[in-house]
């Protein structure tokens, strides 16, 4: 251990954005100690903490790139479970109403892990480092402040066992990433600060998931199909391979505004045959299901505003779902979590304890690429409440053209998936040279057939 590292951080939920705040801390701190309410030394599968596991993961380009430059060598832990990396464009078929955006080489990484594959390997990574140390099963019940409450000095957890007394753990810095349900603005107005403002996208979205073993392999070279949901065909899918030899797929649906994918097993294959990609109905129809349907619901996406607060405690930070939590459809949650740590990583380097004050600031200007994307195109769906200015009602049109001229124009394609990568920020999509493809590519006579009218007119579906 460098003999800089002085003191002890306390680290509230040991997910993601927990293990990769661990990860950069420990560069800095003398001990890293994680506390979560879940047993999570060794588990590899689902657990209660993080009900969303069951479901379709992604993670995007940049989050691929920051969890990589942490943890060098990691995509070869993932091929030893099983993954096998590819091409966020050329090895996944992503659908727009029925219609296959072209595939090219994008060079931008997509590892088609499960939740439940990657968190482990990246907390057996976080686990293997001395300094760090991680203290299972046990409930956070507040902070702990010095008596003026301007400056936060620890945390007060309890064991989940009958008859368990509080204990408090000292700190010399206190990061909240409990996720979507953070307490940090009740305790914030407990002490007399203000809550931070929130941005909420109301969505009514669910997840319902299944996994099968298939008679015939629908996905070819290819390690997804994705029909991406829209305003004009609000019912999407993710359907991959598990990770492993065993022959395995996960289908997740999905379905926004009180349209959910049902849990009866008749229902979920209705629901998957009205997708507008009919080989997906086909493969589970022949295909043995391995258990029952079951569903994730998310009401809304939200952003706290910590950025806009003149006034909080020293020695207390939030990141990850805590500050903001995404319509997981566009698969940016473990993304932020990453840019968060890069934020916490620069506040350290500047050397001493982090600024609060500063480092929301700083997040905040992180984060406001992928909500833009991502609310802005929730807003897209008529029945979503929320203001929508010029920019977004032009912005959700272009984009829906720009998707709909990559059919035909794989350039096109690979400009979106950049942006959808966190790569690139949306604002990369008004170029002059790709708004020229996107205008020519509308002059274009659309011939493409739809797939699933097709089928209908066939009689096939």
């Amino acid at each position: 251990m460098s003999d800089h590292r002085t003191g002890r951080v306390v680290v509230l939920g040991a997910s993601m954005g927990g293990l990769l705040a661990a990860r950069v801390l420990a560069d800095r701190y003398a001990e890293v100690l994680l506390v979560d309410r879940d047993e999570v030394t060794g588990v590899s599968g689902y657990r209660q903490g993080v009900p969303h596991g069951r479901h379709a993961h992604g993670l995007v380009a940049r989050g691929y790139q920051i969890l990589e430059g942490h943890f060098p060598g990691l995509t070869e832990d993932l091929r030893g479970a099983g993954v096998t990396p590819g091409d966020f464009s050329g090895d996944i078929q992503w659908y727009v109403e029925g219609r296959r955006m072209l595939p090219s080489h994008s060079g931008l990484v997509s590892v088609p892990a499960t939740r439940p594959v990657l968190e482990h390997l990246v907390r057996a990574r976080v686990q293997a480092l001395p300094n760090v140390r991680v203290l299972e099963r046990h409930d956070i019940v507040g902070l702990v402040t010095t008596p003026d409450r301007s400056r936060v000095i620890g945390a007060r957890v309890q064991q989940r066992v009958e008859g368990s007394q509080e204990e408090v753990l000292d700190a010399d810095l206190v990061i909240d990433s409990t996720g979507r349900g953070s307490r940090t603005p009740t305790w914030l107005a407990e002490l007399g600060y203000a809550r931070p403002p929130e941005d909420r996208i109301k969505v009514d979205l669910a997840y319902t998931t299944r996994h099968y073993r298939l008679a015939k392999d629908p996905f070819g070279d290819d390690l997804a199909i994705i029909p991406a949901a829209t305003p004009g065909s609000p019912r999407g899918a993710f359907f991959y391979r598990m990770p492993g030899t065993d022959g395995r797929v996960e289908l997740s649906l999905t379905g926004v505004l009180g349209d959910h994918p049902p849990t009866d097993p008749d229902g979920f294959l209705a629901f998957a045959k009205s997708l507008p990609v009919p080989a997906i109905y086909r493969a589970i129809r022949d295909g043995e299901p391995l258990d029952d349907p079951v569903m994730f619901r998310f009401p809304a996406s939200v952003r706290r505003r910590y950025e806009r607060l003149d006034r909080f405690p020293a020695g207390l930070l939030v990141l990850g779902d805590a500050v903001c939590s995404f319509n997981p459809i566009y698969a940016q949650g473990m993304t932020a979590a990453g840019l968060g740590s890069l934020v916490l990583a620069e506040q350290l380097r500047r050397g001493g304890d982090p600024d609060p004050i500063a480092f929301f600031r700083e997040l905040g200007t992180q984060l406001d690429s992928p909500w833009d994307f991502s609310a802005g195109a929730d807003l897209g769906f008529p029945g979503v409440e929320g203001r929508r200015t010029a920019k977004i009602r032009f912005a959700n049109a272009y984009v829906a053209r720009l998707q709909r001229a990559a059919t035909r124009d794989a350039r096109l394609t690979d400009a979106f998936i950049r942006v959808a990568g966190l790569i690139d920020p949306p604002s990369s999509l008004m170029r002059p040279t790709t708004m020229l493809r996107v205008l020519r590519q509308g002059r274009v006579r659309d011939t493409t057939p739809d797939p699933a009218a097709a089928e209908r007119l066939l009689g096939r579906a």
